[in-house]
C-alpha cells in the first residue's frame, strides 16, 4: 500500500524532459568535485538558477551526505522549499559483479518533504557519480512537485 503512493520520479522527469517546454529549475555547472580523506569527506558544486550562479563546499559523514548537503546549501537561497526534503533511504545494486570494483552500480535513493515521497534511480560505473546524479533529480523533482502546487492553488 505505502510503495503506491511512492512517486518514481526518475520516470517523470525523464517524461517532462522529453517535452519541449520543460525546463530544468537549476542547472549543474561543470561537476561536482570530491575529496574524500575516508574521515570528512567535501564536496563543492557550481550551478546556475534564475540567473544566478552559485558555488559551494560542505562536508558530511560520508561523500553521498556530503554531496547531498551541498547540493541543498546551495538551492535553498532561491528555493527554500528545498529545505523540506530529506532523504530516507539509499540502496545500490551492482551489475556484473564479476567485474569487481570495475563494475556498474545502480543508486536508489528514497525522498520525503514531508507530504509526499518519492524515488529516483541512476547508473554510472562510479559509485559516487550515480549518487550525485540521483541526488539532483531527487531535488530537481521535490522543486517540481512544490512549485506545482502553487501553481494549482
Amino acid at each position: 500500500m505505502v510503495e503506491e503512493k511512492i512517486k518514481d520520479a526518475t520516470k517523470i522527469l525523464n517524461l517532462l524532459r522529453s517535452m519541449s517546454g520543460y525546463k530544468p529549475h537549476f542547472e549543474i555547472i561543470g561537476n561536482y568535485r570530491l575529496i574524500d580523506d575516508g574521515v570528512r569527506p567535501e564536496a563543492t558544486i557550481m550551478l546556475q538558477a534564475n540567473g544566478k550562479e552559485m558555488h559551494e563546499a560542505d562536508t558530511g559523514v560520508g561523500p553521498v551526505d556530503a554531496l547531498a548537503k551541498v547540493l541543498k546549501k546551495s538551492l535553498k537561497s532561491i528555493f527554500p522549499e528545498i529545505d523540506q526534503v530529506k532523504l530516507i533511504d539509499f540502496s545500490s545494486r551492482i551489475f556484473d559483479p564479476g567485474a569487481g570494483t570495475a563494475a556498474g552500480v545502480e543508486v536508489e535513493i528514497l525522498f520525503s518533504n514531508g507530504k509526499d515521497a518519492w524515488r529516483v534511480k541512476a547508473f554510472s560505473e562510479n559509485i559516487c557519480r550515480a549518487s550525485f546524479l540521483a541526488l539532483v533529480d531527487g531535488f530537481e523533482y521535490g522543486i517540481y512537485i512544490s512549485r506545482e502546487k502553487k501553481v494549482e492553488e
